[in-house]
C-alpha cells in the first residue's frame, strides 16, 4: 500500500497536470497524517480547509482506484465529510483529482 508520502506526490503530480481543486480539501487519514490540497498547493500541514475528509490510507487509495464506492464509504462510516453539501459540488473535481493520482 502507498505511504502518505507517496500518495501526497501521487497528487501533487495531478495537481501539477491540471486536477487542481477550486476549494482547500484536508484529507485526514485518522492518524497517519494528512494531505491537504489547495488549488495548486499539496502540503502535508495541518491547515484550515472548506472541506475535511476523514478517511483511512487504504480506503482513499480503494476510493481512487474505483475499489471503493464513496457512498457505501459514507454509508458505513469508512469515510466522514464535514460538509456534504461542499462534498457533492466538488465531487468532479475530487473525482478528476483521485483518478489522475493513482
Amino acid at each position: 500500500m502507498a505511504t502518505l508520502e507517496e500518495l501526497t506526490e501521487r497528487i501533487r503530480r495531478a495537481v501539477a497536470s491540471g486536477a487542481g481543486l477550486s476549494r482547500a480539501v484536508k484529507l485526514d487519514l485518522k492518524g497517519e497524517g494528512v494531505i491537504h490540497v489547495a488549488g495548486t498547493e499539496v502540503s502535508n500541514e495541518d491547515k484550515p480547509a472548506d472541506l475535511t475528509v476523514r478517511i483511512s490510507r487504504g480506503d482513499l487509495v480503494a476510493l481512487g482506484k474505483g475499489e471503493l464506492d464513496p457512498m457505501r464509504a459514507m454509508m458505513t462510516g469508512r469515510m466522514k465529510l464535514s460538509d456534504m453539501g461542499l462534498a457533492m459540488k466538488l465531487q468532479p473535481e475530487i473525482q478528476a483529482l483521485f483518478s489522475k493520482a493513482v
